[in-house]
């Protein structure tokens, strides 16, 4: 992944989430499509699915996203206000 793109990543919920490896990365490559990055989407799957370990492909989600929490504290506030 080039420079430019590592500066750009998407904030991307995966913290709270299911931890099956599918399931992340099918939502982290939903975020980078949503960003109008699909080519690193296609690149960041292919080289999950040729990792070798749980851990290694969580690292490779995390040069293409900033991995977030699915429960950010500006919601929690807007409930209780609500």
């Amino acid at each position: 992944m080039s420079n430019e793109n590592k500066q750009q990543k998407p904030d991307c919920p995966l913290i709270g989430e299911d931890g099956n490896i599918f399931h992340l990365v099918g939502i982290a490559a939903k975020t980078l499509r949503r960003n109008g990055m699909s080519t690193e989407a296609s690149e960041m799957s292919t080289r999950i699915f040729n990792s070798g370990s749980y851990e290694e492909a969580l690292g490779i989600i995390g040069e293409y996203v900033n991995i977030t929490s699915t429960d950010e504290p500006g919601e929690d506030m807007n409930m209780r206000m609500g």
